[in-house]
């Protein structure tokens, strides 16, 4: 077995690795290709107002940056070059958002702030998610199942965009419950506030962006939940179980459950990258400074080393969410075996 797995392993682990190279260099290629100069869209707003550069010194200042970022070489020049500074540590510095700084530096000043909101989104779903799917399996074609089905879809079936917009306007300043602040994660602190009001402000600051991270997820979760179990529950060695004379709970929990994992650990693959990409809209709804916002500046300025850095990241999670899956398989099902897969 621990042969097999390191067998498993050291394939898996290249394979993955020659895909990240190709999502990279596709990535690269992309945005060369793409229509505009992005040393010059990087470079609006510079001295603006001022007229104390001369279009000479402009010009000088574009043709820099494009030597800097290897824009002045072909294309596979330009990834190889970037490609081999990725190996040394170096992702370059950005060339539009913080101009100078270190790619890496500025997604690890984010990357806590999306950390702590996906976490806690994720942790809503699967644990409100699960026991409701499994509540509705188990009382199959019911009234209350059908109502939970249908709230389900409608739950699902909302645009995150619009939703988010619509809490601002009910439940925020201005709105008819203002209960929740309308922007940011972290209170305005008052000399003389307690450790526990902190906390307490906090925490409604949180409330609306993880309930928009996670309904759609929580929904969709729900749903495959019940359709694993109810493939399930009606198996064979199901029914041996309880004519046993195992309690119902036991049956369900114990023996159905575990079956039924197989398409939650699949839906588990997909966590590790939205953990850390953020949501886009949300984050720009709420005002959260987030990993979500730091993408979409890049992509509008088309800072390139921050966008390739954004994708080694992203490509690099998800394939390690893919592997961890694979080997979760084998602990939920003993009838998955490594040698099997090698």
């Amino acid at each position: 077995m621990k042969e097999g797995f390191t067998k498993y392993l050291f394939k898996r682990l290249l394979l993955g690795m020659l895909t990240l190279f190709i999502i990279l260099l596709s990535s690269y290629i992309l945005m060369r290709l793409a229509p505009g100069d992005p040393t010059k869209s990087s470079m609006l707003g510079e001295g603006a107002g001022t007229q104390l550069s001369s279009e000479k010194s402009a010009l000088a200042r574009n043709d820099s940056l494009r030597e800097k970022l290897h824009l002045d070489k072909p294309v596979y020049v330009g990834f190889f070059l970037w490609f081999k500074g990725v190996l040394h540590g170096d992702f370059g510095e950005s060339a539009a958002v913080d101009k100078g700084r270190p790619v890496a530096s500025l997604i690890l000043e984010k990357l806590p702030v999306t950390l702590s909101l996906n976490i806690l989104a994720i942790l809503v779903t699967y644990l409100c998610a699960i026991p409701l799917g499994i509540f509705s399996a188990v009382r199959p074609d019911t009234r209350l199942d059908n109502a939970i089905t249908f709230f389900l879809f409608f739950l699902y079936s909302l645009p995150v965009l619009w939703t988010a917009l619509m809490l601002q306007a009910v439940f925020c300043k201005g709105g008819w419950l203002p209960v929740f602040p309308l922007k940011g994660l972290f209170p305005e602190i008052v000399p003389g506030m307690s450790t526990w009001a902190i906390l307490g402000q906090t925490l409604l600051h949180y409330v609306l962006p993880v309930f928009c991270l996670s309904y759609a997820g929580f929904a969709g979760l729900a749903r495959f939940t019940r359709s694993g179990m109810l493939e399930v529950i009606h198996q064979d060695y199901i029914r041996t179980a309880r004519a046993k004379g195992l309690s119902e709970s036991s049956v369900v929990l114990k023996h159905a459950f575990r079956n039924a994992m197989i398409i939650m650990i699949t839906l588990f693959a997909g966590i590790l990258p939205s953990l850390v990409g953020g949501s886009i809209l949300v984050e720009y709804v709420f005002n959260i400074p987030g990993m979500g916002s730091l993408s979409m500046l890049a992509l509008s300025s088309r800072d390139i080393p921050l966008l390739m850095a954004l994708f080694a990241f992203g490509g690099a999670l998800t394939l390690a969410g893919i592997l961890l899956a694979d080997i979760l398989y084998v602990i939920a099902d003993p009838r998955i075996d490594f040698e099997s897969r090698i």
